[in-house]
Formats: C-alpha cells, sequence, structure tokens
C-alpha cells in the first residue's frame, strides 16, 4: 500500500499529541501512594518521563514535588515534650476564708500565713525559680449568716474554677463550705487545700460520690480530721480530767453536729455518763433554758462542737449558770475570735486543734517571730497549717516542673498526692483520700487569755 504525504503527517501529528499527554499526566499514569500525597494525585516520576521536546508550560501545569512531604513529619511533634512544658511568669492561687461574720480574726490570721509563704516564695523568684504565685483571695461569710455561708462558698469555687490562672486554692476554713466546695473542685479537677476544715466525711471514700464525683483526691488537708479530734478529747476528758458525766451541744453546722456526735460515741465507750445532747441556734441569743437544765443534772463538764458564733454566747452564759463545770470544745472554741468575743468567760476552756502545737516549738521560734513582726499580732496554730499548705503548693509544682510534664490542674492533682515535704509541723504526706497521715490532736486550756498548751489528746 502505497501512504501518501498527506498520510504521513497526519500519523505524526497523532504521536506528538500522545506525548504531550503523557507529560501532562494523563491518565496512563500510575496512581500514587501515601496518604498525605492524596490530595496531589500527580505522580512524582512525571517530569522524567517528559520528553526534551514536551511544551514549556507541562511542568508549571504538575504539583512542585518539594511541596509533597509538609504534611508529613508527625515524628518532629511528638519527641520534644518539652515544648510543650512550657510554664507561665505567674499562676494564680485562691485563698477562701470567712472574713465577714464571726470569725474575721481568725480567717485573717490564717490569711496572713498563706500569705507569707507566698511572699517568701516570690521572693526567691517563684516556684522553681520562675513561676511567681499570686494570690487571689475570696470571702465565703456573709452578713446574712452571721458566719461562713455554704452557699457563698460555692459561687466562689465557681469562679475559681472558671479562672484558668488558678491551680490550687488555700481553704476552706470551715467544713460547711468544704462540702459545698469539694464537688465542683472534683468536677474541674482542682485542687483544695485546707488548714482547718476537719469534718471526715468529705474525705471518706464513704461519700466520694457526693464530694469527689469524679474519683480522685481533690480535698487535701495539713490537718487531721474529727474522726481522731472528737474522741481524742474524749479520751481526755476520761483520763485526764476524770469527768464521769458530761452534757452535749451542737451549732447544727457541718463540723459542729459532726464533731459533737464523733466526741459523745468515744466518751460512752469510755464510760462516762452522757445525760443528753441539745442544739444550739447560732442566731438565737439566749441558751439560758438549756443550760439551766444541765445545771439542774450537776454534770461534771459539757461539750460543745461548733463555731465562734454560738460559742462564745455559750461560753458568757454557761460561766453564769454553770461556773464549777468543766468546759471543752474543739478548734471551733481555738483562735483569736473565741477569746475577743467570750472575754472573761473564755478563762478555763479546754480547746483541740487537729494538729501538732508546732507554734511553741523552739524549732517556730523564728517563724512565729517574722510572723508577729510582718503582722503586728501572735498566730495561732492555724496560721502555720496555712503557711505550710502553701509550701506543698509550691513543692507539688516544683516537682511537675522538674519531671518537665506540663503544668496542668490533673497534674497538680496527681502531684500532691505523692507529696513528702518536711514542714515545721512535721512531714506532710497523704493517703489516697487526701487526708494527713499524721493523726496528732493537742490540748489546750485557756488561762489568762492566752491558750496554754497541756500536750497531745490520747490516742487510746
Amino acid at each position: 500500500m502505497r501512504i501518501s504525504r498527506r498520510d504521513l503527517l497526519r500519523a505524526s501529528a497523532i504521536t506528538s499529541a500522545v506525548l504531550l499527554v503523557s507529560a501532562c499526566g494523563g491518565q496512563t499514569a500510575p496512581a500514587p501512594s501515601g496518604g498525605s500525597s492524596q490530595q496531589n494525585p500527580a505522580p512524582t516520576t512525571a517530569p522524567a518521563q517528559a520528553p526534551t521536546s514536551a511544551p514549556t508550560q507541562a511542568p508549571a501545569q504538575a504539583p512542585t514535588p518539594a511541596a509533597q512531604p509538609t504534611a508529613t513529619p508527625q515524628p518532629a511533634a511528638t519527641t520534644a515534650p518539652q515544648a510543650a512544658a512550657s510554664y507561665p511568669a505567674e499562676i494564680e492561687v485562691g485563698i477562701n476564708l470567712p472574713f465577714t461574720g464571726a470569725d474575721a480574726a481568725d480567717a485573717a490570721n490564717i490569711r496572713d500565713g498563706a500569705l507569707m509563704a507566698i511572699d517568701e516564695i516570690n521572693a526567691k523568684g517563684g516556684i522553681a525559680g520562675k513561676i511567681k504565685i499570686k494570690p487571689l483571695i475570696k470571702d465565703d461569710g456573709t452578713v446574712q449568716a452571721g458566719q461562713y455561708d455554704p452557699a457563698q462558698a460555692a459561687t466562689n469555687m465557681k469562679q475559681f474554677v472558671a479562672d484558668p490562672n488558678v491551680m490550687a486554692v488555700v481553704g476552706p476554713q470551715m467544713s460547711g463550705s468544704g462540702k459545698a466546695m469539694s464537688p465542683i473542685a472534683s468536677e474541674a479537677s482542682l485542687v483544695l487545700i485546707t488548714p482547718a476544715s476537719t469534718n471526715p466525711d468529705i474525705t471518706d471514700p464513704k461519700f466520694a460520690s457526693q464530694y469527689r464525683p469524679k474519683g480522685k483526691a481533690v480535698y487535701f488537708r495539713t490537718v487531721t480530721t474529727d474522726a481522731y479530734q472528737g474522741p481524742f478529747m474524749a479520751n481526755f476528758a476520761a483520763e485526764k480530767l476524770n469527768l464521769k458525766s458530761l452534757y452535749v451541744l451542737d451549732d447544727t453546722g457541718a463540723y459542729g453536729e459532726g464533731m459533737a456526735n464523733l466526741f459523745e460515741k468515744q466518751a460512752k465507750a469510755k464510760g462516762i455518763n452522757v445525760l443528753g445532747h441539745d442544739k444550739l441556734n447560732p442566731k438565737e441569743s439566749d441558751y439560758t433554758t438549756i443550760l439551766t437544765k444541765i445545771k439542774g443534772m450537776n454534770v461534771d463538764g459539757i461539750y460543745y462542737g461548733g463555731v465562734n458564733q454560738a460559742g462564745a454566747k455559750l461560753a458568757k452564759q454557761a460561766m453564769d449558770v454553770i461556773p464549777k463545770a468543766a468546759k471543752m470544745g474543739g478548734d471551733g472554741v481555738y483562735g483569736e475570735s473565741f477569746i475577743k468575743d467570750a472575754g472573761p468567760s473564755a478563762e478555763g476552756w479546754y480547746a483541740t486543734i487537729a494538729a501538732p502545737d508546732t507554734i511553741e516549738d523552739p524549732a517556730a521560734k523564728d517563724w512565729v517571730a517574722k510572723y508577729q513582726s510582718k503582722y503586728n499580732r501572735a498566730p495561732v496554730a492555724y496560721a502555720l497549717t496555712a503557711y505550710d499548705g502553701v509550701l506543698v503548693i509550691e513543692d507539688t509544682i516544683s516537682r511537675i516542673v522538674q519531671d518537665g510534664k506540663p503544668l496542668t490542674r490533673e497534674n497538680v492533682q496527681d502531684y500532691m498526692l505523692k507529696t513528702n515535704l518536711k514542714t515545721l509541723q512535721g512531714t506532710i504526706s497523704f493517703d489516697e483520700n487526701g487526708d494527713l497521715k499524721d493523726k496528732i490532736v493537742s490540748v489546750f486550756q485557756i488561762k489568762d487569755g492566752k491558750y496554754v498548751y497541756l500536750g497531745p489528746a490520747p490516742q487510746e
């Protein structure tokens, strides 16, 4: 067959078209491999296959191969945890105490213990020499309540939680506030460390669904609980005071009622005849009816579970009605407020604290002098437990930084549980519920307007 010149020209044109399609990445190219390159299907081998005679615009239409790897360097992000563990120059630590009402003086004394620790840490450059602490102080006392108010405490806790800079909270002072704050803290993994709240229910595993719904310990203490404070004082009444009969009173609060019940149970176990148990309304002013009834029973003593609002009024009236009866209470009648408000009627009262008597320890002499110089008044024992609470926060965050971990509320919660810190009050370490492992209860008696240390309460 003869092929004309026209046929030869037509065949040459067809061949050139096929080569051009191949150079531009046509359907005959193999499918690429690798997930990140699926969005750019042009094969990386296309430029090598293009003939030298391919049009100059073909490479411009194909994706630039050098751009492909930008989506793939995943290992670089996961192998540098230090990049994620950058630390702020400043964090906030909340302080929640009842500055309004009957316990205001004690709240201020406790607050200043925490602030003294914060000042000392910041003077050294901050936690781990790099993170300063800014205190965020809130009042959970209200005029309406005349003392601490659990509803206000809950509001304060929600505000602490909403502030992402808050990494821990010192407080509360009162267990009624603690019961309101703990479940909110648990949901946010924001730790509380209380220098004074002693109701055992808050950290008892039996009540975990109520007070720590997320399960982990979130309510830490630098004091022991009323599970020891109440019973140990009953031991003291039986073994040291040799009391044979008692009458028990409480102020209906979470702290006072719980303390009184635990005292009463142990007093009965020690053979003391508990002749009755009545409740006092903190807002009432006259308790003489109950006291007159107690007088008729000729009791050896009374025990009061509660705080200062009812306690000071009780002390004044008891001095008139039952002057010879021994009068006892827990840490609710230990502090500036009780002596100030009860006046001379406070004389002779016995009180306990849920901690060692560190204030009078020679090792704390310099600390006490520094506190007195700074605030122009003597510290109460719970000023020191507040100071130590801030040291626990410092130690916790320092260990997080040392390990190169991110500074999160969850990490603070986990690391605080592992605390083993030497302080003026002794070694602070916690059980799995956040309770202090040390169970010392100290007993005092008010003499000449001052708390005089009598020794640790018997534990058996």
